[in-house]
C-alpha cells in the first residue's frame, strides 16, 4: 500500500501532536515525525503544513537567532491548534476502529 496518500490525510493531525509538548522549528518537525515511525514524510510537505496551519491560526510562531546559520523559525500550537488537535484525535480514533472492525470481517 502506498503510504504517502495516507500520510497526506493525516499531516495536519501529526503536526500537531509533535507540537502539542514542545515547540519546533521546520526541519526539528520533521525529524520529530520521522522519529515517531513516519519514515516517509517529505520535507516540502512538513515546511508547507506548517504554513497552512500557521496561516490558519493554528499555530503561532517566532523567530530565535542561531550562531550556527539563518535564524530559526520555531512554531508553537495555541489554543485553537490545541482544541482542532482534539477533535481531530477523536476523529481518528473512530475511523480507525470502523477500519479495524471492517479488517477483521474480512479475516474471518
Amino acid at each position: 500500500m502506498d503510504t504517502s496518500q495516507l500520510l497526506k490525510g493525516v499531516l495536519d493531525l501529526a503536526v500537531l501532536a509533535v507540537l502539542r509538548k514542545d515547540d519546533g522549528y521546520g526541519y526539528d518537525v520533521v525529524r520529530r515525525l520521522r522519529a515517531g515511525g513516519l519514515d516517509e514524510v517529505g520535507d516540502a510537505s512538513v515546511y508547507g503544513t506548517l504554513r497552512r496551519l500557521y496561516n490558519a491560526g493554528m499555530l503561532t510562531s517566532y523567530v530565535v537567532p542561531s550562531e550556527e546559520g539563518p535564524h530559526r523559525k520555531y512554531y508553537s500550537i495555541n489554543e485553537t491548534g490545541r482544541a482542532r488537535l482534539a477533535e481531530s484525535r477523536e476523529t481518528w480514533r473512530s475511523f480507525a476502529s470502523t477500519l479495524d472492525g471492517l479488517l477483521e470481517e474480512v479475516a474471518a
